[in-house]
């Protein structure tokens, strides 16, 4: 079977690596792709804007399934579009990626559905987000309601950081569109938990879970990105919360979207914080995470292919995942000035002894061949992902590959698991 993945970042490249080792794949192709990906997979030109573009792609290829990565695909209506067609892919319509899409939804989704979320309000006006602000204790989380690449959300310490955010994302000087809808959110305290499910849109098969970093600086400071790192050990959660989890949040979401005619198959992703009240759900994703997709495919043990083929056709309940015990992290490297403005075009060394590092694999994410070497392209350029016998030896392992690879203005938090850490200290 051939398969086309959708898709330009670390988390594709995870994905393509996994599906490249299955016996059912004969070949990966992927769409655009990058220059780390282009190592395990064909790598064919696509805008992920266009989606009559990414549709030629999918007619010139003739895949036996499309995996679609990114959010943005998913707003357009790929895979409505490619189930049109009778072409099998693994991912939700564009009804039902609106769990993403729009945080608005997602949150008067969660309410109709008594799923467990902060308080908030939903405001189509600046005013309306002004006057909302005494509804809330300080400090108040600010959202954008649509798709910002991990960026739309800012926690305000005041009333005045709040005011500034809110006016900000309406004028669109904050994030370079205009918002017409934002979300004000209570501030919930406690550690968060990255839940992520399979689903055929009524079994769900749930993946180990993993903690991310979102923030820029160590010790969780400075603003939020895509992503600076994330681990996944057997230890975040134990059995009794995972089921609790799956009775209480995942199953009432899929039933919910299922009554409300968006039947939800693909990847359901909980961002969860775990408060004092419970499980309570921040958000929603309907795609693999990123980087969450690089710590928890190293810990696959089972076939990616078939339980992605069995989301498509309904029938995961007949499939088994299989995980390595143990732990993994994935520590993201950064080009300097990342998630603000930054240069690209840096040559890239030491890839080659980082990967020889036991148990490391090096996940692209913004990188692109030029003159046969592979330089910087992007904010994120790799996801440097490690496997151990615990916590402490996967990051170790991850923090020596690392230190092999070297490009002008490259970042990366040290202290990726530092809660984890601290725990069993």
């Amino acid at each position: 079977m051939k398969v086309l993945v959708i898709g330009a970042g670390g988390r594709e490249h995870a994905l393509c690596w996994a599906l490249a080792q299955s016996p059912r794949v004969t070949e990966v192709v992927c769409a655009p792709g990058n220059g780390g990906i282009a190592q395990v997979a064909r790598c064919v030109p696509a805008d992920q804007r266009n989606l009559d573009e990414m549709l030629q792609v999918v007619a010139t290829e003739g895949p036996g399934l499309v995996v679609v990565g990114p959010e943005l695909p998913l707003s357009l209506g790929l895979v409505d579009e490619l189930e049109r067609r009778g072409i099998r892919a693994f991912g939700p319509t564009q009804a039902a990626a609106m769990l993403e899409t729009s945080k608005g939804y997602a949150k008067r989704f969660m309410q109709r559905h008594q799923i467990p979320t902060a308080h908030f309000a939903v405001c189509t006006a600046e005013q309306q987000a002004l006057d909302s602000l005494d509804l809330f204790h300080l400090p108040v989380v600010i959202k954008a309601d649509g798709l910002a690449a991990g960026k739309g959300v800012l926690i305000c310490e005041s009333k005045a950081e709040a005011k500034a955010a809110i006016t900000g994302l309406f004028s669109g000087k904050l994030l370079g569109t205009v918002e017409t809808s934002i979300v004000v959110e209570e501030f919930l305290t406690g550690e968060e938990i990255s839940f992520l499910v399979l689903s055929d849109g009524k079994h769900a098969s749930p993946l180990v879970p993993a903690q991310d970093h979102k923030r820029i600086g160590e010790g969780d400071t400075g603003l939020n990105t895509g992503g600076m790192g994330v681990y996944s050990t057997d230890e975040m959660i134990d059995e009794q919360m995972r089921e609790w989890i799956m009775h209480r949040i995942v199953q009432p979401t899929l039933d919910g979207m299922a009554a409300e005619d968006a039947p939800f198959r693909g990847m359901l992703y909980c961002g969860l914080m775990m408060t004092a009240r419970g499980p309570m759900v921040l958000e929603y994703n309907t795609r693999f995470g990123d980087p969450e997709t690089q710590a928890i495919l190293m810990r696959l043990d089972s076939d990616l292919a078939e339980a992605l083929e069995a989301c498509a056709e309904g029938r995961l309940s007949e499939t088994e995942l299989r995980w390595k015990p143990g732990a993994s992290a994935c520590v993201v490297a950064s080009s300097a000035g990342y998630p603000g403005s930054y240069k690209t075009g840096f040559p890239i060394t030491g890839l080659k002894d980082a990967a020889a590092v036991p148990g490391v694999e090096i996940f692209h994410a913004g990188t692109a061949l030029s003159n046969g070497e592979i330089v910087t392209s992007g904010g994120r350029v790799l996801g440097v992902t490690a496997i151990g016998s615990d916590l402490s030896e996967a990051l170790r392992q991850a923090y020596e590959a690392l230190d092999r690879i070297h490009f002008e203005g490259m970042y990366f938090r040290r202290d990726i698991g530092h809660r984890a850490l601290k725990k069993k200290s």
